[in-house]
């Protein structure tokens, strides 16, 4: 078996599919090269370099048998970052092109593509939630701040309606778990990976006057117009589970 090694981002997928074929690699894996463990010293290594050239030229091969939100559905599954997604994605690819004529991403029978579809499902509602839970706070400096630390890698996923929702405002999101998040600047909405020396803590306690208030004035109305009576446990978990409560201002 070849082993084909990226660099773990969607277009270093897209070059080591390519290079399948370009190589004409039969028994074959693809895996993120910061994740593999070589288990078997005599096994073939094929060290991929991303290319952009050669991603595209499999995107435009799949626009034209999945259709652009095929191709969506595939980064939702990489985004997952579960073990099996290298394996998925490639099933599906291998797959397009096998049945160019057919949308293959709707054969529910086989189970690589239904398997693929039920990540799609958790991976959209986790985007959901943290398009719906997401809290920003005003820094010192006027940038509305807010952390996440989601499941499934969904920032690409959030950018957009991020972007659009906010679009008079400068803010920033950042994933605790990935260690990146977004930064938009009332023109540019971009990605950015602090190095070591950015110190979370440090930044959080740099709220705005304003925000200070804001958070106690909203505690206030919280506690004011809650109707202990009334209160429901179970159906408030159902409607926003607990792992999410940590970015609510009136949970802290």
């Amino acid at each position: 078996m070849v082993t084909l090694l990226y660099d773990g981002s969607f277009d270093g997928l897209l070059t080591a599919v390519f290079e399948v074929f370009e190589y004409k690699y039969k028994d074959v894996e693809i895996r993120n090269r910061e994740r593999f463990q070589q288990e078997n010293m005599f096994a073939e290594i094929h060290e991929v370099v991303t290319q952009n050239e050669k991603s595209d030229r499999v995107l435009k091969k799949l626009e034209t048998s999945i259709g652009k939100s095929g191709i969506k559905q595939l980064l939702m599954v990489f985004l997952s970052e579960l073990p099996e997604s290298e394996d998925l994605i490639f099933s599906a690819i291998q797959q397009s092109i096998k049945s160019a004529d057919n949308n293959v991403l709707q054969n529910f029978a086989n189970d690589d593509i239904l398997q693929i579809s039920k990540i799609c499902k958790s991976v959209s509602r986790e985007r959901h939630r943290m398009t719906a839970f997401v809290r920003f706070e005003k820094m010192k400096d006027d940038i509305y701040f807010a952390k996440i630390d989601p499941d499934f890698d969904v920032l690409p996923l959030i950018r957009k309606h991020f972007k659009d929702r906010y679009a008079d405002q400068k803010w920033m999101i950042y994933d605790l778990k990935r260690h990146y998040g977004l930064f938009y600047d009332l023109k540019d909405c971009e990605f950015f990976y602090p190095d070591s020396s950015f110190n979370l803590n440090q930044y959080q306690q740099k709220f705005h006057e304003e925000e200070i208030n804001y958070q106690e004035l909203w505690k206030s109305y919280f506690t004011k117009t809650n109707i202990k009576e009334r209160k429901n446990i179970k159906l408030h978990v159902q409607h926003v589970p607990k792992r999410y409560w940590r970015y609510l201002t009136e949970k802290f």
